[in-house]
């Protein structure tokens, strides 16, 4: 008896009987961008509402003790929900999507939807000095990976509607739908054609109008552009260029440093111990530092430094621009200090608004600093330069100058900046790139050569599948097996002319080729004094499964002149790669790929 079609199969049935696979993706990237808004808005609400009830009567004459304590409470429910609701671990968010891509094909695990939702409004509502973006992104990556699973699309249509998740994500976060799709494509490493672009667009414009459906026009940045460019602060700029490239360099530097300190303790509780203590002494005695710092940022871009600066536990109030400068640079400090700890304590988050927060200290503070010196005649734009400084830091700490340049002047709502946040961004960039190759979302992929990038050539050679090059029928010989055994019951029996030579637990030894007996093959006199370990060589390389990624397989075989290499897992032998196959599944990947 026939099974019933489910709703999901009656619905491919139709669609591919009525609308083409590209029409059918469009409808997809639209579904996905409400989707995306829906989980950008969720996630935002859900962290405000805890911080409305932590800023309530009950505690509010007390708040500033509890800034000690709130961060470690915060990461310690996030852990409990980790282990107890979703029982499984929950990635850095961007990292994990572009690991899913490089590697798993676009496929990312179906908690993934919700577990972001579930920790990062507990991590940064107690103050965990992250962002919401990352997790955002995240999530939405996750929706638009299973929503494609679900209508059975393969995995370039799969990839498209990650990236196009991640621009919703973005898009609804800082309603700024250009920088959102310009960000997928950096981040992403997308190729930007027509056919990829209008999903890219049709998802950031649908969750943009959720966000402002569910939100209305309130924004996390509040900025009108007052101040218009002037040439004479282009010197100006290219120094803050420098600076924030200066700054990215040590952002990154300080994330990894911290997150290899917190890698040496095993137990996740002596790490929340660890870090939530120092998390909460850095907040207690700098308040800024608390949550995502998106409040910080709007002061400093309406120049109400004193709502800032008033802000210490030791409740100093001064119009002295020095030690308001000196205030200033402990926060682009501390925070990158704080962000890094959150991480390593087991915090969920993102490094997105950490990152904006530094740059607009930085800009902030670079601009006071001439003023104060009265460097300059007319003096120095502070929110302007609050703004571009922005840009120079995620251009720096990100690797997305584009982003920066084009989110800036989305939210200035113009184009009057354009100048110098191309100037500012572009140093930045430079400078960073110069001593650090990746960015933090890439490193760790980059390391292992997992990184998906616009190099076209190295994307395929990644995502091809080791698994689906390696032959096994070969006839396996050991060292102690005569001639006469190996022309009768190897050479006879085989249609390959290599034959691997390995122990008794399957170790590879070396490996024997029919030319190495062609030649003896036949003198039966020799068939019971030669044996395998007289004729038997090693191999020109060793492939190792667990280490060995295409490129260096390539690499290998080029370096080698062989045709055939021997591959070894875990110590053992379990077959062969020939040349001629390897690059025949290059070509069928590049194929797919390109199309």
């Amino acid at each position: 008896m026939p099974q019933k079609k489910n709703l999901i199969t009656k619905f491919l049935i139709w669609k591919y009987k009525h609308i083409t696979n590209q029409q059918f993706i469009y409808m997809v990237s639209i579904l996905i961008g409400l989707l995306s808004g829906l989980a950008a808005v969720t996630i935002k609400n859900l962290t405000h509402l805890i911080q409305q009830l932590l800023e309530g009567e009950l505690i509010r004459n007390y708040h500033e003790a509890f800034y000690f304590i709130f961060p470690l409470i915060g990461i310690l429910l996030t852990l409990l929900v980790i282990k107890y609701v979703i029982k499984r671990k929950v990635s850095h968010g961007i990292p994990a999507t572009l690991h899913a891509i490089s590697k798993r094909k676009g496929l990312m695990k179906r908690y993934k939807m919700y577990s972001s939702v579930l920790t990062a409004p507990l991590t940064v509502g107690f103050g965990g000095s992250v962002g919401l973006e990352g997790p955002t992104v995240a999530t939405s990556a996750a929706i638009g990976s299973n929503v494609s699973r679900l209508f059975h699309l393969n995995q370039n249509s799969r990839t498209l509607l990650i990236g196009a998740a991640a621009a919703a994500a973005m898009s609804s976060i800082f309603k700024a739908p250009i920088a959102a799709i310009v960000f997928a494509v950096e981040i992403f490493s997308l190729d930007l054609t027509l056919v990829s672009l209008i999903p890219l667009l049709l998802s950031s414009v649908s969750a943009i109008l959720t966000s402002y459906f569910f939100l209305g026009d309130d924004s996390v940045l509040h900025f009108e552009l007052g101040d218009k460019f002037t040439l004479a602060d282009t010197a100006f700029y290219a120094v803050l260029g420098v600076a924030c490239g200066a700054i990215s360099v040590y952002f990154s530097k300080v994330y990894f440093a911290v997150s290899s300190f917190f890698e040496k303790f095993a137990n996740p509780y002596k790490r929340l111990l660890i870090g939530g203590l120092g998390l909460g002494v850095l907040v207690y005695f700098i308040p800024p530092l608390f949550g995502e710092g998106f409040d910080t940022i709007n002061d400093l871009l309406n120049e109400n430094v004193s709502e800032v600066f008033n802000q210490n536990i030791f409740h100093v109030v001064s119009e002295n621009n020095w030690l308001i400068i000196l205030f200033l640079i402990g926060l682009v400090l501390f925070k990158v200090v704080a962000t890094s700890i959150t991480f390593g304590a087991g915090g969920v988050g993102g490094v997105f608004a950490p990152t904006l927060f530094t740059g607009s200290v930085t800009g902030f503070v670079f601009a006071l600093f001439f003023n104060t010196l009265k460097f300059s005649e007319t003096p120095l734009s502070l929110s302007n330069f609050s703004l571009v400084g922005m840009a120079g830091l995620m251009a720096g700490v990100l690797h997305a100058p584009l982003t920066a340049i084009f989110l800036i002047a989305e939210i200035t709502s113009g184009h009057e900046l354009f100048i110098p946040l191309m100037i500012t961004a572009s140093i930045s960039f430079l400078i960073t790139k110069r001593y650090i190759p990746f960015n933090i979302y890439a490193a760790e992929l980059a390391k292992k050569g997992e990184l998906m990038t616009h190099d076209k050539d190295k994307n395929v050679l990644m995502l091809m599948d080791i698994d689906k090059v390696i032959e096994t029928n070969f006839i396996s010989l050991q060292p102690e097996m005569k001639l006469g055994y190996v022309a009768k019951h190897a050479v006879a029996k085989s249609s390959r002319n290599n034959f691997p030579v390995v122990n008794k637990e399957n170790e590879f030894l070396g490996v024997l080729l029919l030319d190495d007996i062609r030649g003896i093959m036949f003198d039966q006199s020799l068939y019971e004094t030669v044996s395998v370990r007289d004729l038997m060589h090693n191999a020109a390389e060793i492939l190792f499964y667990e280490k060995d990624n295409m490129k260096l397989i390539m690499k290998k075989f080029q370096d080698s002149s062989a045709w055939n290499l021997p591959v070894v897992k875990e110590g053992k032998y379990i077959g062969f790669i020939s040349k001629s196959r390897l690059l025949t599944a290059y070509r069928r990947k590049l194929i797919e790929v390109t199309n």
